[in-house]
């Protein structure tokens, strides 16, 4: 009996022991009024502090939807520039609330970490990046070659097992930012650099360098990227789930950020549960029932975040592709909103 004792107060302890926020986040975001939100802050088109002082990117706005879903106002957001190497340990720690800053989802991530995905909002993969005048058309020529790669991330490791699985060798130039590994590679420090392609696609249009660089075909993983939380509260985990789910459907339904509210008198009982005319999905997740209008009303569908941020209404004008909605041939999808 007494073994029995130590084992549930040992048990007990480690419960007491989890940060507050890691258990009741939704309690503590409306006690504050503000999303304490993790981002990168380095990756234009994903989550960047652009030239007008001003956050912007897809994962930015996937934090302003939670906050409009939560808070009622997708403007109660607070952004925390976390590195790579610091990222999950902040989110651990309850220093934020959510991390959105292009991480992969891995299977060692989520079992290993007292962490989880919650969704994933884009899916992309690793690719590589030169310069045209190296005349370099394929992966394997870059034997031998030093290659830029940021610290901490999934990139590092991937661009490890490439080359050792087909017995090449290369010279690993390894930065501690995005902004310095893309500094080094402007100064021929390396040779090619690699994160995920669509990253690499904004950092050298940005520049406007297009003309001068070459992606090489190869892409070497897959990407799947999306917002992490604190394994153990069940209740955020399901709306920042289903936050991106909500912009999904909303696409799907054709609802957008410019007709919500005439949807609102839709006699379609999909986007009636959508917005909230028929209640009971707002109560399911402890939420106003206009949470998805919320969503909608203030950052927009899935469409409309995508191509302001990464599709052809930003400067990288890529294509939807495996991020098409299930039925156009892509990925996403959201499940039953009932």
């Amino acid at each position: 009996m007494a073994a029995l004792s130590r084992t549930v107060l040992a048990f007990a302890l480690v419960l007491f022991a989890l940060p507050a926020a890691a258990q009741k986040t939704l309690d503590a975001v409306k006690k504050r009024g503000e999303l304490v939100c993790g981002v990168t802050g380095t990756v234009p088109g994903f989550s960047f502090f652009n030239a007008v002082q001003e956050w912007e990117g897809l994962d930015v706005e996937l934090c302003r939807a939670v906050a409009a879903a939560t808070l009622g106002s997708s403007s109660k957001v607070k952004f925390v520039r976390l590195t790579p190497q610091r990222r999950f340990e902040a989110l651990a720690a309850g220093e934020v609330d959510m991390l959105a800053s292009n991480a992969t989802f891995t299977l060692q991530r989520e079992a290993g970490l007292s962490l989880q995905i919650a969704v994933v909002n884009f899916y992309d993969g690793q690719a590589f990046v030169v310069p045209k005048s190296l005349g370099v058309k394929n992966l394997a020529a870059l034997s031998g070659s030093g290659i830029c790669v940021t610290a901490g991330t999934t990139h590092e490791d991937n661009l490890a097992g490439w080359f050792r699985a087909r017995r090449l060798d290369y010279v690993p130039i390894v930065l501690l930012s995005q902004e310095a590994m893309y500094e080094a590679f402007f100064a021929s420090r390396c040779a090619a650099v690699t994160e995920d392609s669509a990253s690499l696609a904004l950092a050298i249009v940005r520049r406007g360098v297009a003309a001068d660089y070459f992606m090489l075909p190869e892409i070497i993983s897959k990407e799947p990227l999306g917002p992490y939380v604190r394994r153990g509260d069940e209740a955020w985990l399901d709306i920042v789930r289903w936050t991106q789910y909500a912009m999904v459907e909303a696409e799907e339904l054709e609802v957008t950020s410019a007709n919500v509210d005439e949807q609102l008198r839709s006699n379609d009982p999909a986007v009636q549960r959508l917005l909230g005319v028929r209640a009971g999905n707002g109560k399911a997740l402890g939420l106003d029932e206009k949470w998805a209008f919320n969503i909608v009303s203030q950052v927009g569908n899935y469409s409309e975040s995508y191509e302001r941020n990464v599709g052809m209404n930003s400067p990288l004008k890529f294509a939807r592709g495996i991020n098409a909605l299930w039925n156009k041939g892509g990925l996403m999808y959201a499940p039953p909103m009932r």
